[in-house]
C-alpha cells in the first residue's frame, strides 16, 4: 500500500471516529432556539395507531417529554422502555412522553405492542420530520429528544439517545413531588 493511501485511510477512520463521538454526545441548541411558536407546536396533529387524528395540543399544561424515533432505529429502540417507566413514573406528576415517527403505522403499532409501550406513538409523513427541524434537530438524526414546559416553549433539545437516570434526573428537577392521597 502507498504512502498516499496509507494516510487516506488513516484520515478517513478519523473523521468517521469523530462523526461517531459526534453523534453520540449531546448537542444541545440553547433553549428557545426553535423555529416555531407554542401555538404552532399545539396546533399539530398526528394519527394514532387506530388512525385518529391526535392534536399535540391535547397535552397543554404538561411537561412534554417529544421524542423523534424510527422502528429501524437502534438507539431509540433501546431508550423507549426507559421512557415507557419513566412516563410511569412521572405521569401523575405533570409529564406526558410522546413518541412521533415518520414510519409505517403498522410497524408503529407492532413495536408498540411488543415493547409494551403505553405512553402515545403517534406518526405522520413528512410534517414529523418537519417539526423535528423546526424544534432544532438540523441534521435528521434519531432520536432525537425535546422538552417543553407546560406552555409549550422548548426547555431542552437532545440529539442521541438518553439514559434513563439523565432524563430521570432531570425531569425530578423540572417538576414538583407527587401529590399525597
Amino acid at each position: 500500500m502507498s504512502t498516499r493511501w496509507l494516510f487516506a485511510a488513516v484520515g478517513l477512520l478519523a473523521v468517521l471516529a469523530g462523526a461517531a463521538l459526534w453523534l453520540g454526545n449531546e448537542t444541545t441548541p440553547p433553549a428557545g432556539s426553535a423555529d416555531l411558536s407554542p401555538a404552532a407546536l399545539y396546533a399539530a396533529s398526528f394519527r394514532d395507531p387506530a388512525g385518529q387524528s391526535q392534536p399535540l395540543g391535547r397535552f397543554r399544561g404538561r411537561i412534554v417529554v417529544l421524542n423523534f424515533w424510527a422502528t429501524w432505529c437502534v438507539p431509540c429502540r433501546e431508550e423507549m422502555p426507559a421512557f415507557q417507566r419513566l412516563q410511569a413514573r412521572f405521569g401523575e406528576r405533570n409529564v406526558q412522553f410522546v413518541g412521533l415517527a415518520n414510519d409505517d403505522p403498522a410497524k408503529v403499532a407492532r413495536f408498540a405492542r411488543e415493547l409494551a409501550i403505553g405512553y402515545p406513538l403517534w406518526t405522520g409523513g413528512p410534517e414529523v420530520d418537519e417539526l423535528s427541524r423546526r424544534l432544532g434537530d438540523g441534521q435528521g438524526a434519531l432520536p432525537f429528544t425535546v422538552i417543553l414546559d407546560p406552555a409549550g416553549n422548548v426547555l431542552e433539545q437532545k440529539v442521541g439517545a438518553y439514559s434513563e437516570a439523565d432524563l430521570g434526573g432531570k425531569l425530578d428537577r423540572l417538576v414538583s413531588p407527587p401529590k399525597s392521597k
